[in-house]
């Protein structure tokens, strides 16, 4: 890690430090003290193992993906640890964009040459891109109406969310199934842009843009041609992100506090869709404020709302910091892979 990476830790502490002072100021300490009793231990001990098993489904997509006839075994922790790092650097960059960078160094780190371990993290975004819109296709069909009633101040935010990814998702099945037409819009769009952008800029833009254009059509015909690992990693996929985004209703579980599985998750989805759209590292500010938008909703006394933000926070973004340091020190044995992959 360098400097920049050590400024973005900073920022999150800071931030969420602020929010979390701002909050502790406003709460007497005998609500707090009051929340904290009523914690349900082994619920507690249940939501850390949730997020161990979301970052577990996740390894298991990258050695499913990985995994080919007549190559050296590599250890479990070497793949553990991506996603951890990934956690890592998703965390402390803007808009989680030091997430694929850093995976694809913890790949070469253990024996993956570059290039293929650049179409394996290719592999997993499509399928991971393709899981996640479905999943937020049925959220918005089935709770939207909850967030306009309840929050409608959000909404606006949650919709911006929606239709980015809506577009990356468009984008990517445009290169599937139309990739001669999505070459041509591309160029098209590059050349408007020229025209009121400096050109070389431009220039630059235009390759690098045809260059990922043919890498992600290349690949995902690859894909279409492994349906076993296409399958499972689906199905890993999909566990992984079970497990991530019911984390807020397990917390509440060990708040003791009565909730629906469906309604939480489904709200807790959207509110991922708006924290998509911070440009803030690791969305700090406002992840805190849209967990307290959500969650004033089931929770009745301020100290257990605080205390609610600070578990969730904890687990899902500062656990996976901690971790993710470790697994950035512990390198794996580097097994080379066979010259013919």
């Amino acid at each position: 890690m360098n400097k920049k990476h050590l400024w973005g830790i900073l920022i999150v502490l800071a931030i969420s430090s602020g929010v979390l002072f701002v909050d502790l100021k406003e709460t007497p300490v005998a609500q707090l003290l009051a929340a904290a009793k009523k914690i349900n231990l082994w619920s507690l001990i249940a939501v850390f193992g949730l997020m161990l098993l979301s970052y577990v489904f996740e390894a298991s997509i990258l050695a499913v993906l990985a995994h080919r006839k007549n190559e050296p075994k590599r250890s479990k922790w070497s793949f553990m640890r991506i996603p951890l790092i990934q956690a890592l650097f998703n965390a402390i960059t803007p808009m989680s964009t030091g997430g694929q960078p850093s995976q694809l160094a913890a790949m070469v780190q253990m024996g993956i040459e570059g290039g293929r371990a650049t179409s394996l993290l290719l592999m997993k975004f499509i399928i991971y891109q393709i899981v996640v819109f479905l999943a937020y296709v049925v959220t918005i069909i089935s709770g939207f109406h909850m967030v306009v009633t309840k929050f409608a101040g959000l909404a606006f935010f949650i919709a911006i969310g929606f239709l980015i990814h809506v577009s990356s998702i468009i984008f990517l099945l445009a290169i599937l199934f139309a990739y001669n037409w999505t070459k041509k819009a591309a160029d098209w769009l590059m050349n408007l842009l020229a025209k009121v952008i400096n050109p070389q800029r431009v220039a630059v833009w235009r390759q690098a843009t045809m260059v990922k254009i043919d890498t992600f059509y290349r690949e995902s015909q690859k894909l279409k041609k492994e349906k076993t690992k296409l399958l499972l990693s689906g199905v890993f996929t999909i566990l992984q992100l079970l497990c991530f985004y019911s984390i807020p209703y397990l917390v509440l579980v060990t708040l003791n506090v009565p909730a629906n599985w469906a309604s939480v998750t489904q709200m807790n989805i959207m509110i991922i869709m708006f924290m998509a759209i911070i440009p803030i590292p690791g969305a700090s500010g406002g992840a805190e404020y849209s967990f307290q938008t959500l969650f004033a909703t089931f929770i009745s006394t301020n100290g257990t709302l605080v205390l609610g933000m600070f578990l969730w926070r904890f687990v899902t973004y500062f656990f996976g910091m901690i971790l993710g340091i470790f697994g950035w020190i512990f390198k794996p044995q580097k097994i080379i892979s066979p010259a013919n992959d």
